[in-house]
């Protein structure tokens, strides 16, 4: 028969016994687990969520304790009664470890069937076993870590925030849909026959209200929403740290994030200090091929274009060439370049080209298609030394007023950083990427598409621009990077009608499709908007990095897989016929 807890009170937790408790009385509770049974002493590793205890049940001198642990298995629940002393030799490896317990009375207040997998710091057993036991998974003390530095992190954001001001505002789950690029989740109204609320992409048009409404300065750690496909970084319901100001210098804004990055930077004794290093969007893409560069090493992009032109009919390359220098990879063997050339051709390349620097001189297969002198003069133009290897590659595929070639590069860049160790994993560089364009194409539509979402400021320089060349136009949104990830993405926003509606019509929204998405916001602008702006950080990407995690999946509580599946909750799942009677739906067999 199973104990009840009855009016025992945990003293202390097991993790938190110190050599200065020696000589107390303690009630302790937990899991147990691990148990070694020695005959007259049978040692138990109790463990709670701050660590692991040491128990030993003495036959002689506390039968009937040392008799209900004969029974103890893995992942049982007890309550131990008894008193600490010092260890004859400590345990270094856990922080108790000077101390244990010599248990007067055991309280077994539940078993457990024998788990999937053990409970331990690292485990064997696969990604979709632990998701499918996540309360299992949750025990053990690297994702129990990864949670709490998360509440430590969001609590000191919002320490931080309430000192500088700002008022935490929750906004609507139930909205309306309002499609800001991905797909809305529709929740259907029982009430509302035929109608839909949508849960939120993001709470961007409610934020913008509470400006308008004088709140001055809002911020929100916030559950949003996305249908769309996932990675390691990407869920569908995410949280973000949600942030507006009114009459905002850009510099205000980011001020206020590097103190907050500071601050959450500190709860893992990193020291990041503003101000943070700035880079023009068209600089970041030219020197790293990428609008998220990693900025923890060198290899910058170098465009060798026109020393290929000669050969372009030859090497059947469209667009332009970029090149990067890989220090010390000359030696390098033919295995490892067509590994290179693999990789590269899946990130986009039309084909990679290799030349290698030695002391006798310049080699490459390349000679034959653009002559000795030519390869001298990219080995200079690189500054490429003696026992590095030039890599360079054109995109497979060319978009309108865009380089691929620079991504296809920024790509290469970050594989051979990685495989030639020469990213300092201690480091932590921010920046602010600034400068992006207002629109981008949009191969799927054939048109032009808001960058980051219709509601972002454009330089008044460029108003012109916005019926005659909308790809000129320039977009007052900034994003941080951290790492070569990007943490978030924020802007000045529109705060006049007349130009809401400019961008509206530039977008092809017609002024009837402009109401009927975002009717009340249109409205709201009439009414005296102040000049505001904001930013929103992915808070799952912010923990991840801090965590030193490579998954988002490792620091939530309840991730869903790949495929959006809650294995634990078995979610999604068909529902009860009569539940979608009455909400007037029918599933219709997917075509």
């Amino acid at each position: 028969m199973l104990d009840t807890l009855g009016n025992l009170k945990r003293t202390h937790y097991c993790g938190a016994l110190r050599a200065t408790d020696a000589e107390q009385d303690v009630i302790l509770t937990g899991w147990v687990h691990r148990r070694r049974d020695l005959g007259q002493l049978i040692f138990i590793d109790l463990r709670d969520r701050a660590g692991i205890a040491q128990i030993v049940f003495n036959k002689e001198q506390h039968a009937e304790a040392h008799a209900k642990a004969e029974e103890l298995r893995a992942e049982f629940v007890v309550a131990v009664e008894g008193r600490v002393v010092r260890r004859q030799k400590a345990n270094p490896e856990i922080a108790s470890g000077e101390v244990e317990v010599i248990a007067t009375r055991l309280h077994v207040l539940n078993t457990a069937k024998t788990p999937p997998f053990q409970v331990e710091d690292e485990v064997t057993a696969s990604e979709e076993t632990r998701l499918r036991y996540r309360y299992l998974d949750l025990r053990r003390p690297r994702p129990h870590r990864n949670i709490e530095l998360r509440h430590k992190i969001f609590f000191e954001i919002r320490k931080t925030l309430d000192e500088l001001g700002f008022f935490e505002i929750e906004t609507p789950m139930l909205t309306r849909s309002t499609p800001e690029g991905a797909r809305d989740y529709l929740v259907p109204s029982r009430v509302h026959h035929g109608q839909f609320y949508a849960l939120p992409q993001s709470p961007q048009i409610f934020k913008q209200i509470l400006m308008i409404a004088g709140m001055d300065r809002y911020f929100q750690i916030v559950k949003c929403f996305r249908d769309e496909d996932l990675r390691a970084d990407r869920q569908p319901e995410f949280t973000q740290l949600d942030l507006e100001m009114s009459f905002p210098r850009q510099q205000d804004i980011f001020e206020v994030i590097e103190r907050v990055m500071e601050r959450a930077c500190g709860v893992i004794g990193v020291a990041a200090k503003g101000p943070f290093r700035h880079l023009d969007y068209k600089e970041a893409l030219r020197r790293y091929g990428s609008d998220k560069p990693d900025l923890r090493f060198g290899m910058e992009l170098h465009n060798v274009t026109p020393l290929f032109e000669p050969a372009r009919a030859t090497l059947h390359f469209e667009g332009n060439v970029q090149a990067v220098v890989a220090p010390g990879a000359a030696a390098w063997s033919r295995k490892q370049l067509d590994e290179l050339a693999e990789f590269a051709k899946s990130a986009g390349a039309r084909g990679v080209y290799t030349v290698k620097v030695t002391p006798e001189g310049v080699t490459s297969p390349l000679e034959k298609n653009l002559g000795a002198d030519a390869l001298k003069k990219m080995a200079e133009a690189v500054g490429a030394k003696p026992g590095d290897l030039i890599v360079a590659a054109a995109a497979k595929e060319q978009i309108p007023h865009s380089d691929t070639s620079l991504g296809v590069a920024g790509q290469m860049r970050l594989h051979l950083g990685d495989k030639l160790n020469l990213i300092d994993r201690g480091k932590w560089e921010f920046v602010w990427i600034t400068g992006f364009a207002l629109f981008e194409w949009s191969e799927t539509d054939k048109r032009w598409a808001s960058a980051q979402h219709p509601f972002t400021g454009v330089f008044e320089e460029d108003l012109d621009k916005l019926e005659t060349a909308p790809w000129e136009c320039r977009s007052k949104g900034y994003d941080l990077v951290l790492n070569g990830v990007e943490l978030g993405s924020g802007s000045i926003r529109i705060h006049r009608q007349d130009v809401q509606a400019r961008i509206f019509k530039a977008l092809g929204l017609s002024d009837e499709t402009a109401r009927q998405r975002f009717g009340f916001f249109l409205d709201a602008l009439t009414y005296g908007t102040p000049p505001h702006g904001g930013i929103a950080l992915g808070l799952d990407r912010v923990v991840t990095l801090l965590a030193g995690e490579k998954s988002i999946r490792e620091v939530i509580a309840f991730p869903k897989t790949t495929t959006a599946v809650d294995l634990m909750a078995e979610s999604p799942s068909e529902v009860d016929p009569a539940q979608l009677d009455e909400l007037g739906i029918q599933i219709r067999e997917k075509k």
